[in-house]
């Protein structure tokens, strides 16, 4: 069951009611012709991290981006306090939108979610996995761990996330509601995350059951997960490919978007679908990823 909530530039959000008796907050972008779709999950910066890249691959392919339940206003159940416990409400999901061939984008937080989601899905519904600069899993070397940012100023995190100043946010505008949502969502971030933070530490030994071919975009001036650390990630995957993005920290998908859908059409047509319509795949740069 669904119910429209508004509509916002180009995409339209509305609740969707779960078999569980979860409700979700989804903002869909273009549209569902086919049955497939990418699938974008935010990190602790919450959804409009990922707006930007959700509305370009619009343009070739339906897109979903949902909040995570306690982000941006949202309730979160009682109960309702892991990754793993997101992972499975989005693959209840891809259920009930009935999806198939489904993308699944997680950039930070949201790519340990895609992982949880990969290792769950026994009814086939993902076709691949995009990591961006994401955490989830520990680092075998102490330079490439991430970092805590839980014991961090705001300031001092998005000087470690962003390469470029333009991007990094200024605080002293905030009103104090986007002050106070802002907070929520930290704490939301802390209760999924657990006590470990950054990582589930047997989730690595674990990735090497998932099977759908899985690309890791990294920003290499990323100051909270470095470099290493995603090479490591691309490493854990059978599967796995690996796509630095120069002059970009944390969000890639922001700080150079335009890189970030290239790194997503190369994948998608050497890997995904090989063979594919080459000169449709260069006009539509991040291809037909569902």
């Amino acid at each position: 069951m669904t119910s429209p909530l508004s509509t916002s530039g180009a995409s339209t959000t509305r609740t969707v009611d779960l078999a569980g008796g979860l409700s979700l907050t989804v903002a869909e972008y273009g549209t569902n012709t086919d049955g497939s779709a990418v699938l974008l999950l935010h990190g602790g910066a919450g959804p409009r991290t990922m707006a930007g890249l959700a509305t370009a691959l619009s343009e070739h392919v339906y897109a979903i981006a949902p909040t995570h339940p306690g982000f941006d206003g949202t309730d979160r159940p009682d109960g309702f306090d892991t990754v793993a416990d997101i992972a499975v409400a989005y693959l209840d999901l891809l259920d009930a939108l009935d999806l198939t061939g489904v993308m699944v984008i997680g950039n930070s937080v949201g790519g340990w979610i895609a992982a949880e989601m990969a290792l769950r899905d026994t009814r086939g519904r993902i076709g691949a996995l995009t990591l961006i600069n994401a955490v989830g899993i520990h680092a075998h070397l102490k330079q490439n761990q991430v970092l805590d940012t839980r014991v961090m100023a705001p300031t001092e995190m998005t000087q470690l996330s962003f390469h470029n100043p333009a991007f990094r946010p200024d605080f002293s505008t905030f009103s104090d509601q986007q002050r106070a949502v802002a907070a929520a969502n930290q704490r939301a971030l802390a209760t999924y995350a657990g006590e470990a933070f950054t990582h589930d530490p047997k989730l690595r030994g674990r990735l090497h059951r998932v099977t759908v071919p899985v690309l890791v975009v990294w920003g290499e001036q990323d100051g909270i997960a470095p470099l290493g650390y995603g090479r490591g990630f691309a490493d854990s995957f059978p599967d796995g490919h690996f796509a630095p993005i120069a002059e970009a920290g944390h969000f890639p998908q922001v700080e150079q978007l335009g890189r970030t859908l290239g790194a997503i059409g190369d994948f998608v047509d050497t890997v995904v679908k090989p063979g594919g319509d080459a000169d449709a795949d260069a006009d539509a740069n991040a291809g037909s990823v569902g």
